[in-house]
């Protein structure tokens, strides 16, 4: 089974109101889905990296043949260029995301992701729609809470603090 998956995150304010948007699509088959998800306080960063993991998520069997076709350079050199092996030995020290980053190996390692970078905002339909998905859910009314986010911008008060 061949899945070519195609990503993008937005945010209004960074950090601010944040979406992630998702095409999956089954090579050989007509089969295509798409996801999205709003927050209210996130990044760009973790929208990007939070679609890729929810597409992979939804691969119900082990050993799938996936593409991840992404405008992040954050997510797609973190992993094809091994940055993301050598945070795991360091203990994820003084990066941002490890909650996203170790919820990602979890379910990486599963199948055979292979990753791809397109350049955003450039005419590439499928990047064009994850774009659309991902402000519309953005600009929703029912976002949802990005808990890690929030709880580590907490200050002793409670406020957010940036």
């Amino acid at each position: 089974m061949r899945v070519n998956v195609y990503t993008d995150g937005a945010c209004s304010g960074n950090p601010g109101k944040g979406g992630y948007g998702i095409i999956m699509e089954w090579v050989g088959k007509p089969y295509v889905k798409e996801f999205s998800e709003g927050f209210r306080l996130t990044t760009n960063n973790r929208m990007e990296l939070l679609a890729v993991i929810v597409a992979l998520e939804q691969l119900k069997k082990e050993g799938v043949q996936v593409l991840v076709c992404s405008d992040s350079k954050y997510v797609i050199d973190a992993v094809v260029k091994g940055w993301v092996f050598n945070w795991v030995k360091k203990g994820f020290k003084d990066k941002k995301n490890p909650d996203l980053w170790k919820r990602f190996l979890k379910v990486y390692k599963k199948h055979e992701v292979k990753f791809q970078w397109v350049k955003g905002h450039n005419d590439h339909p499928q990047n064009e729609r994850c774009d659309q998905l991902a402000v519309a859910a953005a600009k929703s009314e029912n976002l949802h809470i990005d808990k890690e986010f929030e709880l580590s911008k907490k200050g002793a008060s409670g406020e957010i603090k940036f």
